[in-house]
């Protein structure tokens, strides 16, 4: 079975860019943890602030 944590985070109007590069510096830092699956960090589309950090992980 796979779990999906979801966290929501708000981000500042100009701060998106930054966010996204942090991430992606960091984008296997968690690869060797026990049940570790994936990762996805979704950019809003519509104008809203609120990034999602999706990650998945066996049970």
């Amino acid at each position: 079975m796979t779990v999906i944590k979801i966290n929501a985070i708000t981000v500042p109007e100009d701060a998106g860019d930054e966010l996204a590069r942090r991430f992606a510096s960091r984008a296997h830092a968690v690869d060797d943890q026990d049940g570790f699956e994936g990762f996805q960090l979704l950019r809003p589309t519509d104008g809203r602030r609120q990034w999602l950090v999706v990650t998945t992980w066996r049970d």
